[in-house]
């Protein structure tokens, strides 16, 4: 099953995207300049392979739901995001505000 949830986070409006899948959960909420995701998220990849598209996203493990995944540190980010100036230990919403 999938979830596709409208959020508002001072009045910015982001999506919020939950895949249940076997044994794990897909977590993420984006808009059009970024995402936030849990730890399926292979930033290494992002930064190296997908370094000429240039995505702005960050890291959250151990998170198991939106709300979670909001309130936790981050724990990696692209590059891109870094530019933006969204670090390692910032929590996943004040990253988001970072997107706007």
């Amino acid at each position: 099953m999938v979830t596709v949830t409208p959020l508002f986070l001072d009045g910015h409006p982001f999506t919020a995207v939950t895949v249940f899948l076997p044994k794990t959960t897909l977590l993420t909420v984006s808009n059009d300049k970024g995402y936030i995701m849990c730890g399926a998220l292979d930033v290494g990849l992002l930064n190296n392979v997908l370094a000429e598209r240039k995505i702005v996203a960050g890291r959250a493990v151990g998170v198991k739901t939106i709300e979670q995944l909001l309130e936790a540190p981050l724990e990696s980010v692209t590059l891109e995001a870094e530019e933006k100036g969204i670090t390692a230990g910032m929590i996943g919403k004040d990253a988001l505000l970072k997107m706007i």
